[in-house]
């Protein structure tokens, strides 16, 4: 039996896991009020959710049975969260801590009480989530519609935008306003695609956005639901909030605004990169106005050198003047400068002298391949396909981690924890000796299967089905797997000893629609791949995370990680084609690429790759902040 471990007094509880918080941040965690934390990079935003989680869990402020739910904009960021505070708390409180995506979070609202919706907005319960490009479906629904005169003819339908449509007219207002009333062409024809794509077929489609109007309306017209949701969670915590859509924003709204439920949203207005994905313009001056939030915001950076810190103010000021000092917390660790623009004639002079540099770095700083990464603004795999064979031909594996595995991202996949078990399960059972595979495992399968720490009983029998996993694989699977059927039979053994319901139950994401069938494809593709030409598991295992590797990816694959030294590839008009249009998205996602390093940032320009006439505002930025403009020779 589970035994309930007593409340920590409030006044008695201290940080666990680290040395401590800056004063505003553990104002943050005590606080029993709405707060708007702007979190800088390297602030530490994750640790400090974990940290008020934890807090309110161990103190009873969230009481039992209440719960407390975090919501962040990627699935990645969701699990980082749910992991941290599994770390931070009993089993038994951790498991009152619900993370999704809340777009996640909008579908289960939906699965679960869909049919209570007005029979005018009710999808068909087994409706299809459509997440492809809608532009050519947009397009030829426009060429299907016959407008009546009083809206307009087929030519101001065929002059709609089919890159605006759904954000400006589809999920533009709350449902609960639509039909409107005279409609002009754009809203007569998102009336018809609603109409069309819930009741037009045998089976309802819907976009996520659609999925949170549909959320919100069931919300508004059922006081039940929203009454259940704010009974279930004491505390809600919006991650990477920068990021929040009108849509998302008006679910959470429609659900937790004038109730106790109290809202941590936490994120920073300088790393907004998401526009172009419906983000709101100014979403924390909207959450602190309509719920009397108070804004909080943190100094310290715990990521980046003194000089990088420097750099990053003048960087923040140019995107928001009202930005506040930060303060580094990290020493600098390499000689020379921290930052410098490096110009070249040719892409193969340039590939050849980054290749050298990050060889000699990692000699004499004693860095390894992931501890480099190459960035770049759009097109990874065009860059790839240059640089590769170069870093090829110095010794060093470039990988592309913005990659499709299947209909997975390859950096996603390494993120999910469907993944992470199963490479941690090979890990252990491939191993000669366990080390420290076998405590990460045994505390992964107990936390999935939903055990206590204090279940000696239960612990015990999973200590002992590692043992017997490990033999029996040892048996039948010592070398790497030679084909797909291999993998995906060694996938299936190790999913099964973990128990896919315990998988689904601890992570939000797989209990709806079919993601975890394609993350196990994509686990099962990339093993296979992996163990190509792999003479060990070890060296499979490696090739399957990227151990070895130098990764690249684009700048919004970027966001939340970090790196000793960040390379950005392409500060010309060309990479940058959208910087005059949308000056200050694209500012935001140069803060957020020169934000990723530790200690030394490279800008790479290439004149044969194209001007910077159109981005030499980015240019006397870095030229202000003391960063000098190299030109290299040819070698």
């Amino acid at each position: 039996m589970t035994l309930l471990r007593r409340y920590i007094r409030p006044e008695d509880w201290t940080p666990a896991g680290l040395d401590g918080l800056e004063d505003k941040a553990l104002e943050v965690v005590r606080s029993n009020n709405h707060r708007s934390v702007i979190a800088g990079p390297g602030s530490g935003k994750t640790e400090l959710l974990a940290q008020r989680a934890s807090y309110l869990l161990q103190c009873g402020v969230s009481p039992r049975p209440q719960r407390v739910l975090a919501l962040s904009y990627k699935r990645d960021a969701a699990f980082n969260i749910a992991k941290r505070v599994s770390a931070r708390c009993y089993a038994e409180q951790a498991h009152r801590f619900d993370s999704f995506t809340i777009d996640a979070f909008a579908k289960s609202l939906v699965d679960r009480f869909g049919q209570a919706l007005p029979p005018e907005w009710r999808p068909t319960p087994d409706y299809d989530v459509v997440t492809q490009s809608r532009d050519p479906i947009f397009r030829d629904f426009f060429r299907s519609l016959t407008p009546p005169a009083s809206v307009g003819t087929a030519a101001d339908i065929m002059a709609l935008s089919v890159k605006t449509f759904e954000k400006r007219w589809i999920v533009s207002r709350p449902l609960s306003t639509r039909p409107v009333p005279n409609p002009p062409p754009g809203d007569w024809a998102a009336d018809q695609f609603w109409q069309a794509w819930l009741h037009g077929s045998a089976r309802s489609y819907l976009t996520f956005a659609m999925i949170g109007r549909l959320a919100a309306h069931l919300v508004h017209t059922n006081p039940m639901v929203r009454q259940a949701v704010q009974l279930t969670y004491s505390h809600l915590f919006m991650d990477e909030f920068q990021d929040t859509t009108q849509v998302q924003y008006d679910l959470v709204k429609a659900l937790f605004l004038g109730s106790d439920t109290i809202v941590t949203a936490v994120g920073d207005n300088k790393q907004q990169i998401m526009r172009f994905a419906m983000a709101m313009d100014d979403p924390f001056a909207a959450f602190e106005a309509d719920f009397k939030a108070q804004r909080t915001p943190l100094q310290n950076n715990y990521r980046s050198s003194p000089d990088l810190v420097r750099i990053q103010e003048i960087l923040a000021r140019a995107i928001d003047t009202n930005t506040i000092k930060p303060a580094s917390k990290t020493a600098a660790s390499v000689t020379g400068s921290s930052c410098e623009v490096w110009d070249f004639h040719s892409v193969a002079a340039e590939g050849a002298a980054l290749a050298g540099y990050v060889a000699s770095e990692m000699k004499a700083y004693k860095l390894k391949p992931r501890d480099f990464c190459i960035l770049v603004r759009v097109r990874a795999a065009n860059y790839m396909k240059i640089l590769a064979p170069i870093f090829a031909g110095a010794g060093i594996q470039l990988r592309n981690e913005s990659e499709m595995v299947g209909e997975v991202a390859l950096q996603e996949l390494l993120g999910e924890p469907i993944s992470e078990i199963v490479i941690d399960l090979l890990r252990l059972v491939s191993a000669k000796r366990a080390g420290r595979f076998w405590t990460d495992c045994l505390d992964a399968v107990c936390f999935m299967r939903g055990l206590a720490l204090d279940d000696d009983d239960a612990r015990a029998k999973v200590a002992a089905g590692l043992d017997k996993l490990s033999t029996d694989f040892a048996a039948i699977h010592s070398e790497p797997a030679a084909s797909h059927a291999e993998a995906e039979a060694i996938v299936r053994m190790l999913i099964d000893f973990v128990g896919r319901q315990h998988i689904v139950a601890s992570s939000p994401d797989y209990r709806q629609g079919d993601w975890l069938a394609k993350v196990i494809d994509a686990v099962t593709v990339h093993l296979e791949i992996s163990c190509k030409a792999a003479a060990n598991w070890t060296i499979a295992l490696d090739v399957y995370e990227g151990e070895h590797a130098v990764p690249l990816m684009t700048i919004h694959k970027s966001k939340g990680l970090e790196y000793h030294t960040v390379i950005f590839v392409g500060l010309d008009d060309d990479a940058w084609f959208a910087f005059q249009s949308q000056t200050k998205e694209e500012m935001c996602g140069f803060f957020v690429a020169f934000t990723r390093a530790k200690q030394r940032v490279i800008f790479s320009y290439c004149a044969a790759r194209g001007n910077r006439a159109g981005i030499a505002p980015l240019y006397t930025l870095l030229n202000s902040a003391g960063v000098k403009t190299i030109a290299k020779k040819s070698t």
